[in-house]
């Protein structure tokens, strides 16, 4: 069964720091670009930044790059989110996500796995 637990959250100032994880298991998670997605209040899930299999490319999203960082240990199956320079307009639920894409019959379906999520909060 695969699950994705995700960590870190909590209450914080604005300018503070957080680091996220996300523990693994039930799958091959080296073989899976793994994501950070957010969901605020009353507003539909964003994409925040992806790391590939390897973790040697990362992309972010233009609203956190530069203060965030994503990273991942394949040993220790987990993948990370380093938050900088917090702001309030990052307040969300962080959810850790992958993407499975298989082609059956010769058309792709595809299965999206994410975790329970992290409350971040960050206000004064």
């Amino acid at each position: 069964e695969v699950q994705l637990a995700e960590s870190g959250g909590g209450l914080v100032q604005p300018g503070s720091s957080l680091r996220l994880s996300c523990a693994a298991s039930g799958f091959t998670f080296g073989s899976y670009d793994m994501s950070w997605l957010r969901q605020a209040p009353g507003k539909g899930p964003e994409w925040v930044s992806t790391i590939s299999r390897g973790g040697g490319n990362t992309y972010y999203a233009d609203s956190v790059k530069g203060r965030f960082t994503i990273s991942r240990d394949n040993v220790k199956n987990t993948v990370y989110l380093q938050m900088d320079s917090l702001k309030p307009e990052d307040t969300a639920v962080y959810y850790c996500y992958f993407r499975v894409s298989t082609v059956v019959l010769g058309r792709r379906m595809t299965s999206d796995y994410w975790g329970q999520g992290t409350q971040v909060t960050v206000s004064s």
